[in-house]
């Protein structure tokens, strides 16, 4: 079987009849050469399950799914909270949380924010091409952007796990049943009375992860490969 694995957005079942988008269609059928007959694998929350190629009409493939390979699994609640930045470091940044098994992203507004915008299309894209890639079912869900004010109201009752030099906090003990939401300050850190409100959080844990400054992708990357890990041990 094919190692071709792309992302569906509609519902899969066994006996399905249906047909990739343009994109898709391309790729399968120009890019890998797929052929009438042979097999590619789709998922989405419903499952992953082996398709083969029907028919190629006016452009698009048409298939019909005949095995499921496997069911969702209940994913581990990892959100990953952080400062829009620059589009290249953004884009890495996404793709390897993704990868790394992140559930939802949460951009948030600070002081010192400097990008203050998101592409939403081209997260999402992101977020499917590393899915596709990683061997993950669930795709990560984007919440929208809003303030650090907000950020904190809606999470009074997380855990937070705060990425912070200024800790000298360098363990951790998390229970690996509630949500854990990573918090990643803006390339210039946060402010002073941003930090005071950080604080305030019910479930808040400072931690410190290097000696050295971290880069805002890196420290990202960083605490969730340490939080993905102790969740599997």
């Amino acid at each position: 079987m094919s190692n071709i694995r792309l992302f569906f957005s509609e519902s899969l079942s066994i006996n399905l009849k249906s047909k990739l988008d343009k994109t898709q269609s391309h790729y399968i059928s120009k890019v890998m050469r797929i052929k009438v007959g042979e097999n590619f694998i789709l998922f989405n929350q419903s499952g992953e399950y082996k398709a083969k190629v029907e028919n190629l009409v006016k452009g698009f493939v048409e298939f019909s799914i005949v095995k499921k390979l496997r069911s969702a699994d209940a994913s581990k609640e990892i959100w990953l909270a952080f400062t829009p930045i620059k589009l290249n470091y953004l884009n890495l940044m996404i793709q390897k949380a993704t990868e790394l098994g992140v559930t939802k992203f949460m951009p948030i507004i600070t002081e010192r924010t400097i990008v203050r915008k998101i592409n939403e299309k081209r997260i999402k894209k992101i977020i499917i091409e590393a899915s596709e890639q990683s061997n993950r079912l669930n795709l990560p869900e984007l919440d929208k952007l809003k303030n650090l004010d907000e950020f904190i109201k809606e999470n009074a009752q997380t855990t937070v796990i705060f990425g912070d030099l200024n800790s000298n906090n360098k363990k951790i003990s998390i229970k690996k049943d509630d949500p854990i939401c990573i918090l990643i300050g803006p390339e210039g850190d946060f402010s002073l009375k941003e930090r005071e409100n950080i604080s305030k959080l019910k479930k808040i844990i400072p931690l410190n992860i290097n000696q050295n400054i971290l880069r805002s992708e890196t420290a990202a990357i960083s605490m969730i490969s340490i939080i993905s890990f102790i969740l599997l041990s």
